[in-house]
């Protein structure tokens, strides 16, 4: 069974809800049609009924049995306001404001996953907005996770027919949303990344902390910040299984790190890769989705309060089913 055959079967054993306010896109009715079908999730659409249920029907769609939520003649509409009124007033938004925002499908399903009288675990978003356009409400409204600094995300990278990493598997940070984080930043993109893919995975994470060098084969301010960052992590998670910094190959194949990183805890068996920028990872994650052929699942975040996942604005129907089985598994966990 693969990865997300896995995650599938995790996800039934404990059904979720989960909302998708992007209603209107075929993609995303498509993959409801997908979840509902093979029952590993409760979907809610958010948007207008009428135009999600004709365009359902226009390319014959089935999405019986997903709940359909209109942000303007729900019942919780009046008692949202407030709640977002009195989540951000503090910033000075004000009633007017926040009715407004209120009829955006994103703030409205970030309100119902806040909202603990509603049956919703979890959010996925993305096909059709921006990162930030899913992201900025879900840190005004969900806020960060306890004992998390840094929202960041990452991909999980499933690559076929591949030895290297859990059996082809890996997660990759951050590869979608800290542009150019510092070795702080950096040290807890590695230690949520690793708990990502304990969660998700459920083996021991391996984490390898990427350069364009290894153990000082050059020296630079930006090999000085991965260095630095893996003694954090080290400082800060002591029982982790991680190495730094490391170039691609002496990460994941075994006879390089034998030449290049003799010692290595990981022996060239790195299975969470971190990137050092935000160009790094978002290059990196394409190229193997790419030229390797890989299932690219992401980016997922990890850091906010309950599970919220950003899609690729290029993501595939298949994508998006992926993604939602994801998110009910750490709505689980």
């Amino acid at each position: 069974m693969n990865f997300i055959e896995e995650i599938k079967q995790r996800a039934r054993k404990d059904l979720k809800t989960i909302v998708l306010p992007e209603a209107e896109d075929i993609r995303i009715l498509q993959a409801t049609e997908k979840v509902l079908k093979e029952k590993y999730a409760k979907i809610i659409l958010v948007g207008n009924e009428e135009k999600i249920k004709e365009k359902a029907k226009a390319n014959n769609i089935q999405i019986e049995g997903a709940q359909i939520i209109n942000p303007t003649t729900d019942k919780n509409h009046d008692r949202y306001v407030d709640l977002l009124y009195n989540l951000r007033k503090h910033k000075g938004m004000t009633e007017e404001q926040a009715k407004e925002l209120v009829l955006n499908p994103v703030y409205y399903g970030m309100l119902m996953v806040k909202d603990e009288e509603t049956e919703a675990d979890g959010l996925v978003s993305g096909a059709a907005h921006s990162t930030s356009d899913t992201l900025r409400p879900a840190l005004q409204i969900l806020k960060t996770a306890p004992n998390t600094k840094l929202v960041s995300a990452f991909f999980v990278m499933v690559v076929p027919d591949s030895n290297y990493g859990e059996n082809g598997v890996f997660v990759f940070g951050d590869c979608g949303l800290n542009e150019n984080p510092d070795a702080e930043q950096l040290s807890e993109i590695a230690i949520s990344s690793s708990k990502s893919f304990h969660q998700l995975i459920g083996k021991e994470s391996k984490i390898a902390m990427l350069s364009y060098s290894t153990y000082g084969s050059a020296h630079s301010e930006l090999t000085e910040k991965v260095i630095q960052a893996t003694k954090l992590v080290k400082e800060k998670e002591p029982n982790l299984c991680i190495d730094g910094e490391l170039q691609l190959d002496a990460a994941i194949i075994p006879e390089v790190a034998e030449f290049k990183a003799k010692g290595s805890p990981l022996k060239g068996h790195a299975n969470v890769l971190i990137f050092p920028d935000l160009n790094a990872g978002n290059i990196g994650y394409k190229l193997v989705q790419r030229f390797a052929k890989a299932e690219a699942y992401g980016p997922l975040c990890q850091g906010i309060a309950k599970p919220v996942n950003d899609l690729s604005r290029g993501c595939s129907s298949d994508d998006v089913a992926g993604v939602i089985a994801i998110t009910a598994v750490q709505a689980g966990i």
